[in-house]
Formats: C-alpha cells, structure tokens, sequence
C-alpha cells in the first residue's frame, strides 16, 4: 500500500483526497454523486479517485467464502490423513495466477472464526500467502497470546525481508502480543558460521528458545525449488543444495526442513546450515496450520500430512481432491 512517507506535498494531498473519497463512499455509504457533491468535485473525478484508491491499495476488496461449502472434500481430507481440520477453497481448476492471494484472504476468514490462541503464536513470515492473511486478519475478542515468533531467520532480498518483519509485528499487535524477530539469514554458508552467529546474539538466542514452546503455528510449505521473489543462495539454498535434497529424496520443505513422499524427514548436512524451527518442534504445536495449493506442490503437501508435521491444512479444490485420491488410491 502505498504511504505518506516519502510523498511530495502535491501527492501527500492526492492520498489525502483519495483516501477521504473512498472512507465517504465504503464506510459511510454515500453514493458517489454524494461524495461529489460533498466534496466539491464532479463525479467523474470520483469515480477516478475510487479506481486510484482500489489501485494504490488504500481499499481491498475481498469476497469471503463462508466454512463450509466443501464440505464432504473437507471431511475426507480430515478422514484419509487424520488430521485436525480441513478448509477448502472453491476456485475454477487452472486458475493459478490468483491463488496465494485468494488462499490467503480464506485463511484470514477462517481464523476470524476460530482465532489462533496459546501464549507463543509461531509464524512463517516469509511465506507471501500468508502475509497476504494478516492484513485481513481481525483482532480477537479475547486475544492474550504473549509472543508471535518468527519461525525462520531472514531469506531473500532486503525489501522482502523488512516485509517479513513488518508482518509479524502487525500480527502480535493484532493478538495483543510481542513480537520476536529472527533478524538473522535463514541460512549460513556453514555449520561452523551458524553457531558462531547464534552464539553471540542473545535476540536470536530467545527467538529460538521460544520455539520449543509453540502453540500454535502458521506455517507454508514449500518445493526443493527457488521460488521468486526468493533466489538461489540469497540468505537461502542454493540450486546444488536442492538438487542433493532432492536426491536423498525429499519432495518439499516446511521451513527449509526436508521431508520425503511418505512425510518421513529428510536429513542432510543442510539441517546445519538453517536458523529456524525443527520438525521436532512443529510436531509438538496444538496447532499448526499450513496454508498451500497448486499442483506444483501437491507432493510436498502429501508429505507434510503423512508426517504429521500439519495438522490443519487450507487449500483449493483441486488440490483437496488430488490429496484425497492419493490417499486412498
């Protein structure tokens, strides 16, 4: 979205108008020869000013899908890999291009009606569909979560990791928590650099600490790929270090943790390497909900199910059912 910050005055007062315009009109309900008329401006012009304020983020239009609509997918999502809870998206098959977007805004509908709860809150906040949740998320009636923790340290470029950072804290405001970063790379180059650093940072000493006792967890799942806005070897795996994963058998990754088809982990050398939660650690979560879908990670979210390494999983129908007869096929 953009801000005031930075802004020359001419813009500062364009956002202002802009944003006066779409408050008259979504939150007060006036028609927009109304606002015009308000407003001093002809009609047009409003109509122009609204499309700038959809386009500049200022407004977000989202259409919920109650709970519930797949019902029997979600039931036997639940049955066939014994999990906690099933939400699926009903979105036509093939149309990929909206799906971190519209997955994400279905989580935030469903937390909204059943909150994340517990003292320690884990969060993958690189995940780009779950930082598509957050904005949408609203603030528990109840909220006393005492800490939303990172769950992996930096990855990718410096904007996309102040994103990271600027997501959590909106998440622990929300929950009336503290936030506590991992503000060191995700991955080292080596296992002797990685307990060096570690050692010598007592924030990421008590970030890590936390995760031992989480409560709940939102989590990503993710390909032995480098998906953008991430790259090769940027606080990150590099292509090599895929491709040997990848041939001892790993089919994706839960925080740069590996696992195989059959949900089973995947352990190498490059465990070593990453500052972030465990497998161990996840499986002892209340909670842990993964939000993921596509086909190509259809085999990365089998496996996480298989391992018990989720338990409430988000996705789309084609995805769902492809789960469903993997299961029991």
């Amino acid at each position: 979205m953009t801000t005031l910050q930075g802004a020359d005055p001419v813009e500062q007062e364009q956002l202002r108008l802009i944003t006066r315009v779409a408050w008259l009109y979504h939150m007060r309900g006036l028609k927009q020869s109304q606002v015009a008329d308000l407003l001093g401006l002809s009609q047009s012009r409003v109509s122009r000013l609204l499309e700038s304020a959809s386009r500049l983020g200022v407004v977000r239009t989202t259409v919920r899908a109650p709970a519930g609509l797949q019902l029997e997918l979600e039931h036997a999502l639940i049955e066939s890999y014994g999990i906690r809870d099933a939400q699926v998206l009903d979105v036509p098959e093939g149309d990929d291009a909206g799906l971190i977007s519209d997955l994400g805004q279905f989580l935030a509908g469903y937390l909204n009606e059943k909150p994340l709860s517990g003292d320690i809150i884990g969060f993958t906040s690189w995940s780009r569909t779950l930082r598509e949740t957050v904005p949408d998320l609203e603030a528990p009636a109840d909220g006393s979560s005492a800490y939303v923790v990172q769950m992996l340290g930096d990855v990718g470029p410096p904007d996309a990791q102040h994103d990271a950072a600027e997501v959590t804290r909106q998440l622990a405001r929300l929950l009336g928590a503290q936030p506590r970063f991992l503000r060191v790379p995700g991955v080292m180059k080596s296992a002797q650099a990685r307990r060096a650093l570690v050692s010598n940072d007592p924030h990421a000493q008590e970030s890590l600490s936390l995760l031992d006792n989480v409560d709940e967890a939102l989590i990503g799942i993710g390909t032995c790929e480098v998906d953008p806005p991430l790259r090769a070897g940027d606080n990150f795996f590099t292509l090599e270090q895929f491709a040997m994963a990848k041939r001892k058998g790993a089919v994706g990754q839960v925080n740069l943790r590996f696992m195989d088809a059959d949900g089973n982990a995947v352990s190498t050398d490059l465990d070593e390497l990453v500052i972030g939660v465990t497998l161990e650690q996840l499986h002892k979560c209340r909670r842990t909900i993964a939000v993921a879908g596509g086909p190509a990670k259809q085999a990365a979210i089998r496996g996480a199910l298989l391992g018990g390494w989720v338990n409430t999983l988000v996705t789309d129908t084609a995805t769902a059912r492809r789960l469903v007869e993997s299961a029991n096929g």
